[in-house]
């Protein structure tokens, strides 16, 4: 309280007190006891209402007791049960919700963990795979600022996200690991990776590198066998000894057949192994009787050129080459799609050409573009020739109905220099992308595309591609999203089909533990995306006939449905809209492969390595008595008596006013009984 406020109370309890001493001493006739009795109840009312109008504030303390956290993450995956821990795990987390001595010490929290991070007391063990850098990066936004020991349950094999020994470091907890297996060494053959191409090419080879693992200490002979269905195509004796614990053999294999071919590359399993399952290893290639052949034709040396070489051959089924005009003419036939970068005065022929051979094609337009001849060449469009440059953003057009195209943040992306000026069609198209200048978007096309007679074409209108290759990179940290958004449209111009209102994108065939997702979308007459579609899979397994109907959920601008749950086998489908006779129909591939049935023993080394760097302590689950008492005794996680200091009004203190009123009621009351009202 400040000096001030107490000599304003001080002066406030003088002028009460002369207040009601003038009123009850000097104008009144009462004497005795019942004078200073009214002068009392005057003073009290006085002097508090004086109090109310200066209202002074009292610091107010209240103390409270604080419990640390114990969070408690449990290990979800299937490779729990593979190692026989599931009755150990439920055992362990009946006593820590049971014990009420650590109950009372701690504020104990449960979570699950697979792929997902959940807070869940009930466990299935069923999740395909482990992702243990996500417990730690959820619990530190979570935690980070309280005391919270973490229990951790689990095998510490991790199958899937970055590495959880670095994730920790940003973990600021103890961390108590209980070890679901033990430490015994189990003699092993495992196929460790196994690295092959998606695609081949019909009447080609493809190459198949091999990476295999020994865990034991005799020297033993094996044998490597590569099958397709019944027949083994391929076998390699192997030999592992304590000095050669690996081998990587390379093989080439022959593609003669278009489709999906499902290979089984397998060790033949040693005698009392106990793990067999990570012997064999199920891997699929496509292939492909036809390889589409894109030039790529300039005058100019530009940054451009090499970021679409780049984005087309990260497609394997695409060979891109840079040409020269004349380097073009020689060998003209071979190209399903010709990508004409900047035309000039020496493009006359090249077009002529096209024409002629009804090469679909790309037109990419910048500053050294002679937009003069360019609009002489071709009917479709034709540009105000300005001569003068502008900075042009892309954004998106959402409602582009050709193919699906993936928002890629477009708007973040640098611009591209083109011709200043309108541009107009004379032939319906489509906008991929709108020109944005100083961030007004223009109903002016960056990106464009257009069928006419059985032919197609797209046009942009901007250099400085590359660029947008090296923003998704860093955006991403791969190229991977660009090069898909260039190799839509890449496909979608080397061939002749004509659009459907319903589009579906799926992949042949999925690892055992991909997420398998399928995307679509769906068009109305116009061409429109429609939104308030209802769209249906039903899917038949080729072995049983069995079927199964899924409904497709609608995210953002595309419709989703995800098979993630399917048994490994083959599955023909057809994806069909309620209300309308459309439908599209086509096959998929599920490989049997599930990473958590790889593992034989726990990761102790790295728990045991994850306990020491956190401040905690590891633990086998078969010894873990000792868990509870060395929580509770540990004195990083004594309860801590906090308190909370709440600055109160005097005027929010009832009492008072009770008091007045009190005091004011007594006084009326005393004055009524004697006469003297």
């Amino acid at each position: 309280m400040q000096n001030s406020t107490l000599l304003y109370i001080i002066l406030s309890g003088i002028i009460a007190l002369v207040l009601a001493l003038f009123q009850y001493g000097y104008q009144s006739k009462l004497k005795g006891i019942r004078q200073w009795v009214l002068s009392g109840l005057r003073f009290v009312s006085y002097f508090s209402i004086f109090l109310l109008l200066i209202n002074p504030k009292f610091d107010k303390v209240t103390y409270y007791n604080e419990k640390p956290n114990l969070v408690v993450a449990v290990d979800n995956s299937e490779s729990v049960t593979y190692l026989n821990q599931t009755d150990n795990v439920k055992s362990l987390i009946n006593s820590l919700k049971e014990n009420e001595a650590l109950n009372a010490h701690f504020n104990v929290e449960f979570y699950r963990f697979g792929k997902d991070f959940q807070q869940s007391d009930s466990l299935a063990f069923a999740d395909s795979q482990s992702n243990l850098s996500l417990v730690f990066e959820r619990l530190s936004e979570v935690y980070n600022n309280s005391v919270s020991p973490t229990v951790l349950i689990s095998d510490g094999n991790q199958t899937y996200g970055n590495d959880y020994v670095y994730a920790t470091r940003r973990f600021k907890q103890a961390v108590f690991p209980v070890v679901l297996g033990d430490t015994t060494t189990f003699t092993d053959i495992k196929i460790q990776q196994l690295n092959v191409n998606r695609y081949a090419y019909l009447k080609n080879r493809f190459p198949l590198e091999i990476m295999m693992t020994y865990n034991g200490n005799k020297t033993v002979n094996t044998e490597l066998q590569l099958g397709i269905g019944n027949s083994v195509v391929y076998s390699q004796p192997i030999t592992f000894s304590k000095s050669q614990t690996s081998q990587i053999v390379n093989v080439t294999l022959p593609a003669n057949n278009v489709g999906v071919m499902s290979y089984k590359a397998q060790v033949l399993p040693l005698e009392n192994e106990k793990n067999t399952i990570n012997n064999v290893k199920n891997f699929a290639v496509e292939v492909i009787d036809q390889k589409t052949n894109v030039a790529i034709v300039s005058d100019i040396l530009h940054p451009d050129l090499g970021a679409l070489k780049k984005s087309i051959e990260s497609n394997e089924q695409r060979n891109a080459e840079i040409l020269s005009v004349s380097d073009y003419l020689k060998k003209s036939a071979d190209f399903q799609l010709v990508i004409v970068y900047q035309p000039t005065n020496n493009f006359r022929a090249l077009f002529n050409e096209m024409n002629r051979l009804k090469q679909n094609k790309i037109i990419i337009a910048g500053p050294k573009t002679n937009w003069t001849l360019l609009n002489q060449l071709q009917e479709y469009y034709n540009q105000e020739l300005t001569y003068q440059t502008e900075d042009f953003q892309p954004t998106l057009n959402q409602n582009y109905s050709t193919f699906i195209v993936d928002d890629l943040n477009f708007s973040e992306f640098p611009p591209l220099k083109g011709e200043f000026g309108e541009v107009s069609f004379t032939l319906p198209y489509e906008t991929i992308l709108f020109k944005t200048v100083s961030g007004t978007e223009l109903e002016s096309p960056l990106m464009a595309t257009f069928e006419i007679n059985d032919k197609r074409e797209a046009l942009i209108l901007g250099e400085g591609i590359w660029k947008w290759r090296a923003q998704a990179f860093r955006d991403e940290g791969s190229f991977n999203t660009f090069d898909n958004f260039i190799g839509k449209i890449v496909q979608y111009l080397s061939t002749n089909k004509r659009r459907s209102r319903l589009n579906v994108d799926y992949e042949s065939f999925y690892n055992g533990n991909d997420n398998v997702r399928i995307t679509a979308q769906f068009f109305n007459k116009n061409y429109e995306f429609d939104d308030n579609a209802t769209l249906n899979i039903v899917l038949k397994n080729k072995e049983n006939a069995q079927q199964i109907s899924f409904p497709f959920i609608l995210k953002n601008t595309n419709y989703e449905v995800d098979l993630s749950g399917l048994e490994p086998g083959d599955y023909s489908f057809t994806v069909s809209a309620s209300n309308e006779n459309i439908s599209k129909s086509g096959s998929i591939k599920i490989l049997d492969y599930n990473v958590e049935q790889q593992f034989l023993n726990a990761n102790v080394d790295k728990l045991q390595s994850l306990a020491s760097d956190s401040g905690g302590a590891s633990y086998f689950i078969n010894n873990t008595d000792a868990l509870i008492n060395d929580l509770i005794n540990d004195n990083r996680f004594a309860t801590i008596q906090k308190s909370t200091k709440k600055v109160v009004p005097l005027i929010d203190w009832k009492y008072l006013l009770a008091l007045i009123a009190l005091s004011l009621a007594a006084e009326w009351f005393i004055r009524k009984y004697n006469g003297l009202i």
